[in-house]
């Protein structure tokens, strides 16, 4: 073999050797079909995501992916990464404004893990429609000499309560995520916010309270649900401090074609009872809290 033919043939092989280690890129639904193959990044996080390979959006995206006929791949990521693993660019953001920076492997085609919708989220991502509500809470432990407001029926001034009763005191949060004080109007108040950063698991937000001298604490609707159960007698709820949020499934923005088949199976499974089954199965009661979103039974 002559020098230069040699030198293609090694450039190829380098090729195609780089190509086989870095994960496929996300793609719209004909990829995905001809790939076989849909990668779901789910965190793990209250009943969303269990850990054990299971939960409500892990089942969710299991019967999606078999109705576009493809087989269904979990990929565990985090709070902080995981728009990154779904777009290969990380975000920055700066007040209102959100860019993307960086490049990395692509590791999922879509986001559904309890993911809250929120404004810069959206300038980036493209959501479906919602998979499940929630709210954000103030939380404290029981013994905590803070009482619970009566509530009304004028969420913004039950907000505007609870977040008097926050006052210049401590209060536990989790930045990048639902409980980023930011969202919320929190940050330069004079709270003594005190960010958690020993992980990004939500779901250690009530013992890191109960085992800390903070006075407060955020929870989603979802994670207090279960929480309440599990630490019950040891924790209650202040009251709201936003309105109520939406969660969805999130896709690039180069993917119009796969969410909009999601849509499709969504409104096809609300109709037909057996998203109903999944919500009792993984969040029982909590249509109690949003008895006008789960009486609804397909579309928007």
């Amino acid at each position: 073999m002559k020098p230069l033919s040699r030198l293609r043939a090694l450039f190829a092989a380098l090729a195609l050797s780089l190509a086989a280690a870095l994960p496929a890129a996300a793609a719209d639904l004909a990829e995905i079909q001809a790939r076989g193959e849909l990668r779901h990044l789910g965190i793990r996080y209250a009943n969303f995501v269990t850990g054990s390979g299971d939960g409500f959006d892990v089942e969710l995206v299991q019967g999606f992916a078999k109705h576009i006929g493809v087989r269904y791949v979990l990929i565990y990521s985090d709070f902080y990464s995981v728009i990154r693993d779904l777009l290969g660019k990380d975000v920055a953001r700066n007040g209102d404004a959100v860019d993307l920076v960086g490049s990395f492997p692509v590791k999922g085609d879509m986001i559904a893990t309890g993911f809250t919708v929120l404004p810069w989220r959206e300038k980036v991502l493209l959501y479906s429609e919602p998979t499940f509500p929630s709210q954000v809470l103030l939380v404290t432990r029981a013994d905590a000499p803070y009482t619970p407001i009566k509530g009304s029926p004028d969420l913004p001034g039950d907000i505007a309560e609870t977040k008097r009763m926050i006052g210049r005191k401590s209060l536990l949060v989790m930045e990048r995520t639902c409980l980023d004080p930011s969202n919320y109007g929190l940050k330069a108040t004079g709270i003594d916010l005190k960010p958690y950063t020993k992980s990004t698991n939500i779901n250690e937000m009530v013992p890191t309270l109960l085992e800390s001298n903070v006075d407060f604490t955020l929870l989603d609707v979802p994670t207090a649900v279960l929480d309440l159960r599990k630490w019950a007698g040891r924790i209650k709820v202040i009251g709201p401090v936003s309105e109520e949020q939406a969660l969805a499934a999130a896709f690039p923005k180069d993917s119009p074609k796969l969410r909009d088949a999601f849509n499709v199976y969504l409104r096809q499974i609300r109709a037909d009872g057996s998203y109903d089954k999944l919500v009792r199965k993984y969040y029982s009661g909590i249509q109690s809290y949003f008895p006008g979103f789960f009486a609804r039974k397909g579309g928007k």
